[in-house]
């Protein structure tokens, strides 16, 4: 069984020997790449002068919003899919989500014709629990938050066989989604600052990975929310804090417990990390909305809200930002419209 400090699936991936962890590396990424492009298109980087006026400086924004599941995890899931042994596909899969990483080995899958049950919050995200359902998942509602569903998956695993795919510490899904910030260098290889969400933080230590192999003059810089402090808590201490609660709308970012693995590479690779409101996140997607015509999910706009936070550091500067993900419904559009205002 893996568990949060303990990856599983590690082939050719090497452990680090003081921690015993296996940190994923710019190779990796590369490898990582040669699979996701058998089924994924680059995703649009664009550029807005609408947004640039707002901002006083540069700034283009990753489309992962775009993908077939609207969010950057379907990097991963089907990385580590590769990957599993035909005995292991044959077991089924087992893993926790607020809904993207679930979506990721929901969709990788089905693509690979394995079994795949995912543990949600009982008040998970619908257009996320659809999402994985229709691509064939067994979704379970458990408890109210994503580490009450870790451990209902944890112990599924260990009661049926079910290989349990650890959703924050397994390098082969950082790997798969550093192919992110792979595009985005490999296209704009002059940007001075990368923004990327951070919710169990695989997004942002893949980030941190690629930029410090490729381009170390970019910053990347993970963003979290305000009220689910954990993983920037852990990043600055280097301790593996957990809450009894989050309080933030945005459910990819609701992390209550932080894990080893993205802790230890933030810590190496991140040069800042920043917190945010749910308001600024609100007025981030209705400026994202009026200005590129892109629809973001709270978690997804987090990146472009700090940038907003930091426009005066940035003045004149070349910026990338993450938008992580669109399944925003329409009645928490309903609600950001009625009380915020774009800036």
């Amino acid at each position: 069984m893996t568990t949060p400090s303990s990856p599983g699936i590690v082939r050719d991936i090497e452990r680090d020997p003081v921690s015993g962890l296996a940190f994923p590396t710019i190779a990796d990424v590369w490898r990582a790449r040669a699979v996701v492009t058998q089924f994924l298109p680059p995703t649009p980087f664009i550029a807005s002068a609408a947004l640039d006026e707002r901002l006083g400086f540069h700034c283009r924004i990753k489309c992962e919003n775009l993908q077939p599941i609207g969010a950057f995890k379907v990097r991963g899931g089907l990385t580590l899919m590769d990957v599993l042994t035909p005995e292991e596909r044959a077991r089924g899969v087992v893993s926790a989500s607020t809904g993207n990483h679930g979506q990721s080995i929901a969709y990788a899958a089905n693509i690979y014709g394995v079994a795949a049950r995912v543990y949600m919050p009982e008040r998970a995200n619908p257009l996320k629990v659809a999402s994985m359902e229709r691509l064939g998942a067994r979704v379970i509602g458990v408890g109210a938050d994503f580490d009450a569903c870790r451990l209902a998956a944890e112990a599924d695993a260990r009661e049926t066989g079910a290989l349990y795919i650890e959703p924050a510490n397994e390098p082969r899904l950082i790997a798969g989604v550093g192919t992110c910030a792979l595009e985005m260098l490999e296209t704009d290889p002059e940007l001075d600052a990368i923004f990327v969400p951070a919710g169990g933080g695989s997004g942002a230590s893949a980030a941190g990975i690629v930029a410090g192999a490729l381009a170390p003059q970019a910053k990347v810089i993970a963003v979290g929310a305000t009220g689910a402090p954990a993983l920037y808590d852990g990043w600055r201490s280097g301790d593996l804090v957990a809450y009894e609660r989050t309080e933030t709308f945005a459910e990819g970012v609701a992390t209550r417990v932080a894990a080893s693995l993205p802790v230890a590479l933030m810590r190496r690779h991140l040069h800042d990390f920043r917190l945010v409101s749910d308001a600024e996140m609100r007025r981030a997607i209705l400026t994202l909305l009026e200005t590129t015509r892109m629809l973001a999910e709270g978690a997804g706009a987090a990146a472009l809200a700090a940038a907003y936070a930091m426009r005066h550091e940035l003045a004149g500067r070349n910026v990338g930002v993450v938008l992580s993900g669109g399944n925003f419904t329409l009645e928490s559009l309903a609600e950001t419209l009625a009380t915020e205002q774009p800036w």
